[in-house]
């Protein structure tokens, strides 16, 4: 089972490592690494690209980690939902990145606020920002370069949702083991986590 619509393609040793480096971090191959196994430089690639849009920002992990569950949730990806409310959780609580999930954003600061509703709009409908919803960023602290930076982020965030929904990858049964109560009940959307693999 590969957790995908797609068959795993032949392991190479590219596609060994990027296996090798989730049973180092985590203890099993997670889905999406599987799915991404056909195109493992692309991936690589594109994560070195999200890093470098996003470094300009001078935002902390937090915040990052508030932008992309903002994003993932407003596009109904269960997966990156999942995975950065974890991540959110562990650097904030799990009742904040809960909240950030379901959109109640409690517990953030104005401009976690403000980052957060940006990247729900990115994701919903990037037609639809005006010149009053940049300014609302502005007026939070942030300069245009960092405004650049937050929206080029979330919107290579999406392009790498978008592959992994489409594609019908689903979150890992662990992943969602490994997580508070309050993270997994927020993600009601989405594709369904895995089943738990057989030992």
């Amino acid at each position: 089972m590969t957790g995908s619509f797609l068959n795993e393609p032949p392991v190479s040793a590219e596609v060994q490592a990027l296996f090798d480096e989730d049973l180092a971090d985590g203890g099993y191959v997670w889905n999406v690494s599987r799915l991404w196994a056909h195109q493992p430089d692309t991936l690589r690639r594109l994560f070195e690209l999200m890093s470098q849009a996003f470094k300009p920002s001078g935002l902390s992990f937090r915040q990052r980690g508030i932008l992309v569950a903002a994003a993932a949730s407003a596009l109904g990806d269960s997966y990156c939902s999942l995975a950065w409310g974890g991540k959110l959780g562990g650097a904030s609580d799990a009742g904040l990145a809960a909240g950030v999930l379901n959109g109640s954003d409690a517990g953030l600061s104005p401009q976690e606020q403000a980052i957060a509703r940006w990247a729900r709009q990115v994701a919903r409908d990037p037609n639809a920002t005006t010149p009053a919803d940049i300014q609302a960023l502005r007026d939070t602290g942030l300069d245009d370069g960092q405004i650049f930076a937050i929206t080029g982020f979330v919107a290579l965030r999406l392009a790498f949702s978008t592959i992994n929904d489409a594609l019908g990858a689903q979150p890992d049964a662990q992943l969602a083991r490994s997580l508070p109560r309050e993270v997994r009940e927020a993600v009601t959307y989405g594709r369904p986590v895995a089943q738990e693999p057989a030992i």
